[in-house]
């Protein structure tokens, strides 16, 4: 279990995050919906340690994860794919999932089963990875972070850009990561891709966790996401 229970994040002197709480529970995909600006990726960059909370809390199955570098957060088991992708640009795929590997000392086993998921990257193990498509490099990013065989992943707007085929493909791969049990904390956009995919939606403005409910509670009223990210 993540929990993040209070969380105040400083940008300069600019609050971002204000008492921000929320859980995310094995097997289960949860969306982060709200403006931009609301504090979403925030959200993402403080669990990873990419951003100091000033107070609150974030553990993993009770672990602290608040105060630790960034560089040990994912040793932890938590698999982040930023926005934007990140990849190591002149490395080859080959070389971006190794890196994967050696953050936990991972089985290889981890990366044949990340392959098994986006098997056209098996055809561009070789291939520099600045040079790959929009959607491939979304898959290699995505395959990286499941190669420290993680219990949490945080994707970040993962289908921004894409094709419909490759976005029906990164829903697909959540879908199985889900089945295996992984926790999945999601930013997205694209309204019909969350009401697909996610199980609950936390509802994110001005840097607080307003509301959280079943994403069947969407379904039944659309009006809830006019009410609190003005789209509907």
């Amino acid at each position: 279990m993540l929990t993040i229970k209070d969380l105040d994040v400083y940008h300069g002197n600019s609050r971002t995050l204000k008492g921000l709480s929320l859980s995310l529970a094995p097997g289960e995909v949860l969306c982060l919906l709200g403006r931009n600006g609301a504090g979403k990726t925030t959200t993402l960059k403080a669990i990873m340690g990419l951003l100091r909370a000033r107070s609150g809390s974030i553990t993993l199955d009770g672990r602290e994860l608040t105060a630790m570098p960034a560089h040990e957060v994912p040793k932890c088991g938590i698999g982040y794919v930023p926005q934007g992708r990140r990849l190591f640009a002149e490395m080859t795929v080959r070389e971006n999932l190794e890196i994967g590997l050696m953050t936990r000392h991972t089985d290889r086993r981890v990366l044949e089963e990340a392959l098994d998921l986006f098997p056209r990257l098996r055809e561009r193990m070789d291939q520099v990875s600045g040079t790959l498509s929009g959607g491939e490099q979304q898959m290699l990013a995505t395959a990286r972070a499941l190669c420290l065989d993680p219990s949490v992943i945080l994707l970040d707007e993962p289908t921004e850009g894409l094709m419909p085929s490759m976005i029906a493909t990164i829903r697909d791969v959540v879908l199985k990561l889900r089945e295996r049990g992984k926790a999945i904390l999601l930013v997205e956009q694209r309204v019909d891709a969350v009401l697909s995919l996610a199980d609950r939606v936390c509802f994110v403005e001005n840097g607080q966790s307003k509301a959280s409910m079943p994403v069947e509670a969407l379904r039944e009223d659309p009006s809830l996401l006019n009410r609190y990210v003005g789209v509907g």
